[in-house]
């Protein structure tokens, strides 16, 4: 006997299910074993009467609606890859610190890193010897911050610690000071480098799911189409995945010795020609992206001249070129070459019959959120699938409210429960039949 009895689902009703997806029409949610479909039970008939769906039955079903959503001809497609696509959870649905951290575990390290009164550089001055820095605690008191960002009871960051408004503080602060000027620059300068060292991991092809996306998406393409990556992420993830299947990635920069920053590298495609007796066409080369990383990257350095961006070894010293966590990323999303790529983003999601699908970004950053919802709005060939761990309609984010309110206005934009590393890229492909 299924037990979504009307008990059940009144219960549901009341407490509330984890919705999996959900778009204009369709809305697939769960409750312990109970699963439903537009607030209505999941059974099956059997002889002995109605039975529950399985799991293993139920996202079967999820993966239809997401199959239903981005299986079309689209021209375009784009994936945004946010901070939380280099997460990997282990066993214990816990964050695996060898891989990607969230802010606030990066904000901890910086704690605990310069807690000492001491750093040595590890990116941007590897010749430095230590060197004398403020603990982080003493700097949020100088630059008004707060009095107070220790949790005393554990002697560590209180958790409403906010690196991000610290940090634009801090740069402010620095702007002005004249008492201990180079203590106060070193100490800015070891966050950074602090960020770097945490940003930093290696493409590990059983951990990362990064390989499967582009692949996945690439093939929905027609073979003269480019998949677009765009990241905000300065891992090398995205690069690392690409190489281990052969792909050649458009990064913006020029296929010379030392490559050099050249906005007009993403118009080219590779491509041969062919001829025969009755014809003379060219041949586009398969597993090729184009990739922005619209707030820099490990691997971008200023060249000696100051001239130029050009791209190294994510190790090879000097100051990266990079947007920080700050208030300050708006404006600074203006310079060269962050203008040209964000440019270029916003051209994309113009361009009619796109797809975009969005993984580990929460849009809180509002510079690229107000593009993304803009384009939405005006855009009718624009479809929209959001993916995140969780699609609590009670996140603290007013971009991600209004996207929710213009899905359930009849906007071409999907929810879906997932992660990259976990089962975005089984939801995209079909679920397999049997879950452990």
């Amino acid at each position: 006997m299924c037990s979504c009895n009307v008990a059940n689902v009144l219960r549901s009703k009341r407490m509330g299910k984890t919705r999996y997806f959900t778009s204009s029409n369709i809305n697939l949610s769960a409750e312990g074993d109970c699963y439903y479909l537009n607030g209505e039970p999941l059974e099956r008939e059997e002889k002995s009467g109605k039975t529950n769906y399985k799991l293993s039955e139920f996202k079967g079903e999820v993966s239809k609606a997401v199959s239903k959503f981005v299986d079309r001809s689209f021209e375009n497609i784009i994936v945004l890859i946010g901070a939380g696509a280099s997460v990997v959870m282990d066993d214990n649905d816990s964050i695996d610190g060898r891989y990607g951290k969230t802010v606030s575990m990066i904000a901890e390290t910086v704690f605990n890193q310069l807690k000492s009164g001491s750093y040595c550089f590890q990116y941007s001055k590897p010749e430095k010897n230590e060197i004398n820095v403020f603990p982080l605690e003493k700097m949020a008191v100088k630059i008004g911050y707060s009095d107070n960002i220790l949790d005393e009871t554990n002697n560590k960051l209180d958790s409403s610690f906010d690196l991000e408004a610290f940090l634009s503080r801090l740069i402010m602060h620095n702007q002005f000071v004249v008492e201990d000027k180079e203590k106060w620059e070193e100490s800015q300068s070891a966050i950074f480098d602090i960020i770097k060292q945490e940003t930093s991991y290696g493409y590990d092809k059983d951990v990362f799911h990064h390989a499967a996306l582009i692949n996945i998406l690439s093939k929905k393409l027609a073979s003269e189409s480019k998949l677009s990556v765009v990241t905000t992420n300065y891992d090398t993830l995205v690069e690392d995945a690409a190489e281990s299947m052969n792909y050649t990635v458009f990064d913006g920069f020029s296929f010379s010795r030392t490559p050099r920053f050249d906005d007009d590298m993403f118009e080219w495609h590779l491509s041969k020609h062919v001829s025969d007796v009755k014809t003379r066409e060219n041949i586009y080369k398969k597993n090729v992206i184009d990739l922005l990383k619209i707030h820099g990257s490990l691997t971008w350095r200023m060249s000696k001249s100051g001239e130029n961006v050009v791209r190294l070894d994510k190790h090879a010293p000097g100051e990266s070129v990079m947007i920080f966590p700050s208030s300050d990323k708006y404006m600074q999303s203006y310079e060269e070459p962050y203008f040209e790529l964000f440019a270029r983003f916003q051209d994309l999601l113009k361009r009619p019959n796109t797809l975009l699908v969005t993984t580990g970004f929460s849009f809180a950053d509002n510079h690229i959120s107000r593009m993304i919802i803009q384009a939405v709005s005006h855009n009718p060939g624009l479809s929209t699938l959001i993916t995140d761990y969780s699609l609590d309609s009670a996140k603290p984010n007013k971009n991600w409210s209004e996207l929710q309110h213009m899905m359930e206005n009849a906007n071409s934009v999907a929810f879906l429960r997932a992660t990259l590393n976990k089962d975005l890229t089984k939801y995209l492909v079909g679920y397999p039949e049997e879950i452990s």
